[in-house]
């Protein structure tokens, strides 16, 4: 099978889409498939372009069986409401020479990846002239978000652009996200439930697995023995509602065995430093090298999962999935009947919600935490056991490639023409 992968983050970066994205193309690459990548070099979640890339020309590389195509973009170094709207805008009009370019090609199918929402128009198009398969992949509803925390308003305005998005989305022939309420979501945007599925992130529960011994990182911090580690690690954008994290380290700053670590990059890290000052316990450290991430991850007693009340449901984190293969505690924030809360509470069994934007409440249940190892113990090792049952990175990635096989199958069949040569065998 011949595919088209379609979206503004890929590989090299670490965390949120392009993470996923890299280790969905390379497994499909290792798989036989055919797989060729139109992006934008990595820049995510810095905002910045990674050393040795340039966001002014185009570049091919080839990446672990995989051909890459990055086109120019703008980034901004402080990303708004509108800033962001013209760096998402920026690589769907200079991806557009990249994506013509594969006419000749012929792909089977086509994949495009929301956000950004601004390239499905031109994937959509192609891939119906070409006679591919149309495949729109939701990590993120950034329209309903973007309206939700306040980046854009006007009712008037979210009622056209969002009338758009579903017309937009009926346009493909698969609708997938992470997570059961967006896929409920999918449906009420008015996508039909046989074009809508389930793909969730995943986790390499080989690559990530609950330490023997103390993790080489708490030397390295000189933390004491005793120390219990809450950590925060991943992107720190507007959408985490990081500025809780601060709040209730301040609230337990005289309670010196509680030690916080956060790790990660993004536009509210000045910000959340800035209300760390003057606070001994917290330790800021940039993103760690993806060949140590089982001991970054290990290094936590307690796994820290802020997120603002009105991003419930918009979006699934994705650094869910390692937190739950580390076998740690998870302490999260959400609203009651959110899907996040369900997981962690209830699915998973993994640890304690409470609500968001909440700092005394954060505090309390970290403090119960803290005091109480045999329950941290057990909390872990039931989310342990819920990635091995539910988010191996090969059984969800399997049954991505029958779908996907499937959809190349049944376009073929209008057509007339069969899915390329050198796919990995049939959809079972």
């Amino acid at each position: 099978m011949k595919l088209l992968i379609y979206g503004i983050n890929f590989a090299p970066e670490l965390t949120g889409i392009g993470k996923y994205t890299g280790e969905m193309a390379r497994w499909l690459a290792e798989a036989g498939h055919e797989v060729r990548v139109i992006t934008a070099p990595p820049y995510y979640p810095d905002w910045k372009v990674g050393e040795g890339y340039s966001a002014r020309h185009y570049r091919r590389e080839h990446w672990h069986g995989v051909q890459v195509i990055r086109t120019p973009l703008w980034v901004p170094h402080r990303p708004g409401g509108a800033k962001r709207l013209l760096h998402l805008a920026s690589f769907a009009l200079a991806s557009l020479p990249a994506l013509a370019a594969q006419w000749r090609w012929k792909p089977d199918v086509v994949w495009v990846v929301e956000p950004p929402l601004m390239c499905a128009p031109a994937a959509a198009a192609f891939a119906a002239l070409r006679g591919a398969g149309r495949w729109l992949h939701i990590q993120d509803y950034e329209v309903d978000a973007a309206f939700d925390l306040g980046l854009i308003k006007g009712r008037t305005l979210r009622r056209w652009v969002q009338r758009a998005e579903g017309w937009l989305m009926r346009r493909f022939d698969r609708v997938s996200t992470i997570s059961g309420r967006m896929v409920e979501r999918a449906l009420d945007k008015g996508v039909a439930p046989g074009r809508v599925l389930h793909c969730p992130n995943w986790v390499d529960i080989g690559g990530v697995t609950p330490l023997a011994a103390p993790s080489d990182y708490r030397a390295e911090l000189g933390l004491p023995p005793d120390a219990v580690v809450a950590l925060y690690s991943g992107n720190m954008g507007n959408k985490q509602g990081l500025e809780v994290l601060a709040d209730t380290a301040r609230l337990l700053r005289d309670e010196p065995r509680i030690r916080f670590v956060f790790g990660g990059q993004g536009s509210g890290r000045a910000d959340l430093q800035a209300r760390c000052a003057g606070l001994d316990t917290v330790r800021f450290l940039d993103l760690q090298p993806l060949e140590r991430l089982n001991h970054w991850l290990g290094l936590a007693d307690v796994h820290l999962l802020p997120q603002r009340a009105d991003a419930a449901d918009l979006v699934m984190p994705s650094k869910l999935t390692g937190m739950l293969a580390s076998g740690r505690a998870v302490l999260a924030t959400a609203m009651p009947g959110t899907e996040l809360c369900r997981v962690v509470e209830q699915d998973a069994a993994c640890g304690l919600v409470v609500p968001p934007e909440n700092p005394a409440a954060l505090a309390e249940a970290l403090r119960a935490l803290a005091a109480d190892p045999t329950r941290r113990a057990e909390l872990g090792a039931n989310g342990r056991r819920y990635a091995e049952a539910e988010l191996s990175r090969d059984a969800i990635l399997r049954r991505f490639e029958a779908q996907m096989l499937a959809l190349a199958q049944a376009r073929s069949m209008n057509t007339g023409f069969g899915p390329s040569a050198g796919q990995k065998g049939e959809a079972s």
